[in-house]
């Protein structure tokens, strides 16, 4: 066995694809301590600051994903692709890794395509029910593709498929026994019901809105509201931070004290927010993005919503559903236990290990 294996990840633009990617390599780690583990990312994305907070150093491609509409950042595509190809390649000659691991978004394509070239076996980490392009592009010459939902033959070669869950943060497994501590650390009243909104990491402009809608109803309700508006937003609704019951945070360093603390759950459903969610098994309610490839927010949520294990209303029926919605998972003590039971028996807490350990027989193969 290799002492110490040289390792990189690649993926970001979005938590989403960070998280997981810091996971894996949190793992490694853990298995080999000596390992030399490199991360690449895209310039000016939000993994150029996480990932070096998290202790890994990182490499960035000037890549970015290809918009909807004609755009200046759309003709200049085929120059930043063959910009990162060619960083890529000066990469990984100079790094010399034993395996490549991708884990989605536009920066893990131009890497993986180059690993594949210099014949350095590679990993693929599909969180979503609906590949994005960059993993669908790379699924061919990939060795293995650990994937969180079934019936992903549809996209990728059956015999490369392992089904392994998504990567989520170990503090999460256990987050019973920390409700004190999150009540105290958000500065939480006890006696009332505590509701948590997540957006994802840069935000969600719809929620933020419904959330700012509704304030009033969770001030007559006597609900806190512990709200997580993201980046994009946080200058926008910082000024209800001031407003009694409710606190605004920007993104939350220390999500397992929040999840804690939470009576109920309202998110986003992209991949990793609902493997976390699972995980967390709190009364959730799903208000999936409809500007995503495939609508794959909601494929997401109805993995879990059709085994009675959350609810979800689309955007379009906010105004219409959302009160009633909300007061009856903070009310109904039987529809938190049933959401509560059905949701646990969907998670996959050791998909982390399991990904390593296929990683693992890549770097003893090698």
């Amino acid at each position: 066995m290799i002492k110490q294996p040289k390792i990189i990840l690649s993926g970001g633009g979005t938590g989403g694809h960070i998280y997981p990617a810091i996971s894996i390599a949190n793992e490694l780690k853990r298995r080999y301590p000596e390992a030399s583990i490199l991360f690449v990312g895209a310039k000016d994305r939000m993994e150029m600051q996480k990932v070096p907070e998290a202790g890994y150093p990182i490499e960035g491609l000037w890549i970015s994903g290809i918009q909807r509409k004609l755009s200046l950042s759309n003709l200049m595509f085929p120059l930043k692709l063959i910009s990162s190809l060619w960083k890529s390649k000066k990469i990984i000659k100079k790094f010399q890794p034993d395996v490549v691991i991708g884990t989605g978004g536009f920066a893990s394509g131009p890497l993986l395509k180059m690993a594949n070239s210099a014949n350095i076996p590679t990993v693929l980490q599909e969180q979503n029910s609906f590949p994005g392009i960059t993993n669908k592009w790379l699924a061919k010459g990939a060795d293995k593709i650990c994937v969180a939902y079934d019936d992903m033959d549809r996209f990728f070669p059956e015999d490369k498929i392992i089904k392994t869950g998504n990567p989520v943060r170990q503090d999460l497994l256990e987050i019973d026994s920390k409700r004190n501590e999150g009540l105290t650390t958000y500065n939480l009243d006890p006696e009332k019901k505590t509701i948590l909104v997540i957006g994802g990491s840069l935000g969600a402009r719809r929620i933020n809105q419904l959330i700012e809608k509704e304030l009033t109803f969770f001030d007559k309700n006597e609900i806190q509201v512990l709200w997580q508006c993201g980046k994009l937003y946080y200058e926008e609704y910082k000024k209800y931070d001031s407003t009694k019951g409710v606190q605004v945070h920007q993104f939350l360093n220390t999500m397992d004290l929040a999840y804690a603390a939470a009576d109920v759950i309202v998110s986003r459903a992209g991949a990793s927010s609902v493997s976390e969610l699972c995980i967390v098994a709190k009364p959730t309610l799903f208000i999936p993005s409809p500007n995503v490839a495939e609508d794959h927010q909601t494929k997401n949520a109805n993995a879990i919503v059709s085994q009675n294990g959350a609810k979800m209303l689309q955007e379009s029926e906010l105004d219409e559903k959302f009160e009633k919605t909300i007061t009856q998972l903070l009310s109904s003590e039987a529809m938190q236990i049933k959401l509560t039971h059905a949701i646990k028996k969907l998670a996959l807490p050791d998909a982390t290990k399991d990904i390593v350990n296929e990683i693992e027989l890549l770097i003893r193969r090698n």
